[in-house]
């Protein structure tokens, strides 16, 4: 992730960006944005006819005969202002739903996106990025996104037309007096601009702490079952209030910002009544405008205020989009750095599962110290590669390689001749069957957690394959068998249960090859002795890397790699090993006796 290329992080600006995602919706979008003007300049429609009524019919030389005299021609006026009125309703009403649907569309199609972008990341993607901050990037984010297109635009939108309209009608009665009337908008352009210097990076800080409490909450619910287990209930609960009061007290501190902008920004906007008064009533007494002209000044001053008065909420809101955007945009433009190579070669057909790793090594980018040093050996296909060593030796970031989760920093890794970074990552993968230690189960049912890598198996296979991995005996004895919906990562059935699901589950895709890491270490010895014996008669050839700490799990590998701070120290058969008198020899005696 290059998260630090400020421009490569964002080739496009938000707005640029926003219409990107507009695709489709572009004309829809700019109707309503052309709506939202034409219903602003209908505002000026009820003051106009208000003071040609004022002027023509209710004072002035000649009112009386007017209205006496061509009572028809003030029907007809109030019938233009209730007429304009409805018509201006209709036009806000369908308006707002163009924006709404505009921007429901923007979201769905955005959130779409980039849950499509986190699929595809790498293992560095992961860990990388919080589980919290990944939720808050595509829910509250993505609102703010939602409501930057529903709502802040065409807030803006309509200040400008508004405003703008007003301004024009004003000049053209009295521009001294629009002059008196306008001359308090720099004024408040300028404390809106000081406003937007002070909360901008407030709304930075305030999705920090939001993505924060929500990467807490998050820690805490999986892990459930620790806390329980230390009684740390109590613990938890004041971690997350701590967490809470600290997103509110930022939260309070950024509304408090605009509440001590607002009240200057109040007294300028009530000024123009003020003005209106003072220099409107000048002159009227002056007859420099009629009193129909005051009448239709007096019933637009609002169109001048109200949109002063919204610049505030206006920027607040653009700078809570602001920030948000930009986290969405940085998921949005990333790339991950384990892809296909432009000359990939294209293997449909199933691997045969050769292996072969040439003098490789490994270190993770945040590390200062190799994890693998000079790693080779050969694995041929339909045979079983066992691999043993201290904890944190890099027995796993060793079988991460294979499938390419990560990069060797140096030597080859092949499969079948080729080198694993020509292979399409899709086809290698799908001819790779892995089991872990720690299980993901899905809140599925037992049948869809064992189908998940090909969900066209029938249930026939789907028994067959939970019978090599010695699960079919406990599954019939589950409520609903195998349609027994499993909890939430696996809650509620047993760690041996689980391991032997995942078995059958990298079983079911029917892999060229399979890797299991620590996967029976929790079941017991009958069982993973059943196990063993399904193994060595699957109907389907496999070459097995397998990482175990039990000397039963591997004395019958074609092959055994002893691990020792990422090298391999010793290679051989079970018997060659214990001839060998080294680590394995050891190990046999302390296991076997």
């Amino acid at each position: 992730m290059k998260k630090n290329n400020e421009k490569w992080k964002y080739p496009r600006t938000r707005i640029q960006w926003l219409w990107d995602n507009m695709k489709g919706y572009r004309a829809l979008y700019v109707l309503a944005m052309f709506g939202t003007v034409v219903y602003n300049i209908l505002q000026l429609t009820v003051p106009f006819f208000s003071g040609q009524i004022v002027n023509r019919f209710l004072s002035g030389d000649g009112a009386k005969e007017n209205l006496a005299n061509h009572p028809d021609e003030f029907i007809r006026l109030l019938c233009l202002m209730v007429g304009l009125t409805i018509l201006r309703c209709i036009i806000v009403y369908f308006d707002c739903m163009g924006y709404e649907y505009v921007s429901q569309a923007v979201l769905f199609k955005v959130r779409n996106f980039l849950y499509d972008k986190i699929q595809r990341q790498d293992m560095k993607f992961y860990s990388t990025y919080r589980t919290g901050d990944l939720m808050t990037r595509v829910t509250g984010d993505l609102d703010a996104v939602r409501h930057m297109v529903a709502w802040v635009i065409r807030m803006v939108i309509e200040a400008i037309s508004l405003v703008s309209a007003t301004a024009i009608y004003f000049m053209i009665m009295d521009w001294k007096l629009a002059v008196s009337l306008l001359i308090v908008a720099p004024l408040i352009f300028f404390i809106i601009y000081v406003f937007k210097l002070l909360v901008a990076p407030m709304h930075a800080l305030l999705r920090e702490k939001l993505a924060y409490m929500n990467t807490v909450a998050q820690e805490n619910i999986a892990g459930n079952r620790v806390v329980k287990a230390f009684a740390r209930e109590s613990y938890e609960i004041e971690k997350f209030d701590e967490c809470n009061k600290d997103y509110r007290d930022t939260n309070k501190k950024t509304a408090f910002t605009w509440l001590k902008f607002y009240p200057y920004v109040e007294t300028l906007a009530n000024c123009l009544s003020v003005i209106l008064i003072l220099v409107g009533g000048l002159f009227l007494i002056e007859d420099k405008i009629s009193l129909g002209e005051y009448v239709a000044f007096s019933g637009l001053i609002w169109a001048i205020a109200n949109p002063m008065r919204q610049l505030g909420n206006v920027m607040n809101e653009f700078q809570r989009f602001s920030a948000a955007s930009a986290k969405v945009m940085e998921i949005y433009y990333s790339e991950p750095e384990i892809v296909d190579a432009k000359d990939a070669i294209d293997k449909p057909d199933r691997f045969e599962g050769n292996i072969e790793f040439r003098d490789v090594s490994f270190q993770y980018a945040d590390s200062d110290l190799p994890v693998l040093e000079h790693i080779s050996f050969t694995a041929k296909k339909g045979q079983t590669i066992a691999i043993m060593g201290e904890t944190g030796c890099g027995k796993t970031s060793l079988i991460h390689l294979i499938p390419r989760f990560y990069e060797p920093t140096s030597g080859e890794i092949l499969i079948d001749g080729v080198n694993v970074n020509k292979l399409k990552l899709h086809q290698l993968r799908k001819n790779i069957g892995l089991a872990t230690q720690d299980v993901l189960l899905y809140s599925d049912t037992i049948d869809g957690n064992i189908a998940y890598g090909d969900s066209e198996i029938s249930r026939e296979e789907v028994v067959r394959f939970a019978k090599y991995s010695a699960a079919s005996d406990f599954i019939a004895k589950m409520p609903e068998g195998y349609e027994t919906i499993v909890g939430e990562r696996g809650v509620g059935l047993s760690g041996g249960q689980k391991q032997r699901i995942s078995l059958a589950r990298a079983l079911a895709v029917r892999p060229s090859i399979l890797i299991l890491d620590d996967t029976t270490s929790a079941v017991d010895l009958e069982t993973e002795k059943e196990i063993q014996d399904s193994l060595r008669h699957l109907d389907f050839e496999c070459t097995k890397i397998i990482i175990a700490q039990r000397i039963s799990t591997t004395k019958d590998a074609d092959q055994i790699l002893i691990m020792q701070h990422g090298e391999i120290t010793e290679s051989g058969t079970h018997e060659e090993l214990i001839k060998k008198g080294g680590y394995y020899a050891e190990l046999v005696k302390l296991q076997v006796g």
